[in-house]
């Protein structure tokens, strides 16, 4: 398997070359370049396949006809990859432009991706009984999966559910979680390197062994690529952490490998040897684990500690605490500025009253004690701010949005209430203490602040309710601006 670049593709003795990728215009003028260099004397036999992912694309299918190379695939196909499992309780379609798509050019596709991928998964895991939701994407997809239920009687499952709840959110229901600096490890892993399908690249001269006498020539000079997932058992315990929080646990578990591998001198039987040489490997992956992390808590530091971060977090947290700011802006950015209005980031702020601040209260999205420590509130995420959509999700567990109601008129979009019939037999019987399963599912992204702020919800013990999190991306407040941003260029003059 290759990257898909651009030139000549790389050698192989192969009969078939499969493209697999997104139907994006620009990668059809790569493959075009791909096949075209193709040395059609040296290798007349080589077949080539194409795989959309998830769907064939009509305007794709002609601009590789323009190109002159639609008639070198033997196979035109489409690969519906909907949900893709990052973590145990993480799933992404990773569709980048999604938001864009659904809020700026009314385009419905991505919604229409999602109901199937959540068909897909009652399939698999039992018809979801409650589906509560907020926006009209949220209404959209519903409508879709009722439709779909309806046109394919025959799909009625037999498998007992998993899931108790759907909540579909719109991710303009809430912009402004996003947009704040995420204070999470994770987080802030994310907002300062970018995670990308789980790997992150990272400066590499942290990461050079340190060897003595040599001056630090030969530092490397490829970045350092990890992968960020819980089967990593010291990433898994840190990644949802306030950063504050990070630099304790990361010295305990220092203390705690050192004394593991002091334990040798004290293996005096075969045995006990034994014993220690068998948990090498395990104790040997956790000081590698540790190593890491402490570096990259150590460059995460370095920015956190900056004056430029300082007075950011500090504008960011006056402006969510309801402190007033003003700022101007360059003529270039008039066309992101009508995006970002258009998709509700910006608004004119004319005699209506603004309803923000009452929001901010019935919702209590901003709390002055917060312990980043041992946190009591998922508000710990962004060292203050609790994020409304969380907020949203938790109150709908308890007690209810009923309780809510005003504030819920107040945000965009319809909220609404389906069920979906069980086959007799299958409807729960709740055991005494058993929690209720919620799967939360974002239209138009989510950062890794709200996912730990889900994390933190399932992990209280007297929540009730365990949250599994799907979304259409996982983003960051820069890759989602990004994404909405339209580049104006100056006169050639």
């Amino acid at each position: 398997m290759f990257t898909l670049k651009a030139g000549r593709l790389p050698p192989a003795d192969v009969k078939n070359i499969i493209f697999l990728v997104r139907p994006r215009l620009e990668l059809m003028d790569i493959i075009a370049e791909n096949v075209l260099s193709e040395d059609r004397v040296r290798s007349p036999l080589r077949d080539f396949h194409i795989l959309f992912v998830p769907r064939r694309s009509l305007l794709c299918e002609q601009r590789l006809k323009d190109q002159g190379v639609l008639g070198s695939f033997i196979h035109r196909e489409q690969y519906s990859l909907d949900l893709i499992p990052f973590d145990g309780d993480l799933l992404s379609m990773e569709s980048e432009s999604a938001f864009k798509e659904c809020y700026l050019e009314n385009d419905q596709t991505s919604l229409y991706q999602a109901a199937k991928g959540l068909m897909t998964l009652q399939a698999l895991y039992g018809t979801i009984p409650q589906i509560f939701g907020k926006g009209d994407c949220a209404r959209h997809v519903a409508n879709m999966m009722i439709r779909m239920k309806r046109e394919f009687p025959g799909g009625q499952n037999s498998i007992f559910p998993i899931f108790d709840t759907l909540l579909l959110l719109d991710r303009n229901v809430d912009l402004l979680s996003p947009l704040a600096t995420q204070l999470t490890y994770e987080g802030l892993i994310d907002e300062i390197y970018g995670i990308q399908n789980t790997y992150v690249k990272l400066p590499p001269e942290k990461f050079a062994p340190k060897k003595q006498g040599e001056g630090g020539k030969d530092l490397p000079t490829e970045p350092k690529k990890l992968q960020l997932n819980s089967a990593e058992e010291l990433y898994a315990e840190i990644r949802d952490k306030n950063f504050n929080a990070v630099g304790s646990v990361l010295s305990k578990k220092a203390k705690i490998i050192s004394a593991a591998f002091e334990e040798r001198h004290h293996a005096k039987t075969v045995g006990e040897i034994k014993q220690f040489v068998s948990q090498l490997p395990h104790m040997q992956a956790a000081r590698s684990s540790l190593a890491n992390h402490t570096s990259i808590a150590e460059l995460i530091k370095d920015i956190t500690t900056s004056e430029d971060f300082f007075d950011n977090l500090t504008v960011e947290q006056e402006f969510m605490s309801g402190i007033d700011t003003d700022k101007t802006y360059g003529y270039e950015h008039i066309l992101t500025l009508n995006n970002l209005e258009k998709a509700g980031l910006l608004k004119l702020q004319t005699s209506s009253r603004n309803n923000y601040p009452t929001i901010r209260k019935t919702m209590r999205l901003w709390m002055d004690d917060v312990n980043e420590q041992n946190p009591n509130d998922i508000s710990y995420v962004y060292s203050g701010y609790a994020p409304l959509s969380v907020r949203l999700a938790q109150l709908l567990a308890r007690p209810g949005w009923r309780s809510i109601e005003e504030v819920l008129k107040m945000l965009p979009g319809p909220h609404f209430e389906e069920r979906q019939q069980l086959p007799t037999g299958l409807q729960k019987k709740r055991q005494q203490g058993e929690n209720r399963v919620t799967l939360v599912f974002f239209l138009g992204g989510v950062t890794y602040a709200e996912i730990a702020a889900l994390r933190f919800l399932s992990q209280m013990e007297d929540g009730g309710t365990e949250y599994v999190i799907a979304t259409t991306k996982l983003i960051n407040g820069t890759n989602w601006i990004k994404s909405l941003m339209e580049k104006l260029e100056p006169p050639p003059f």
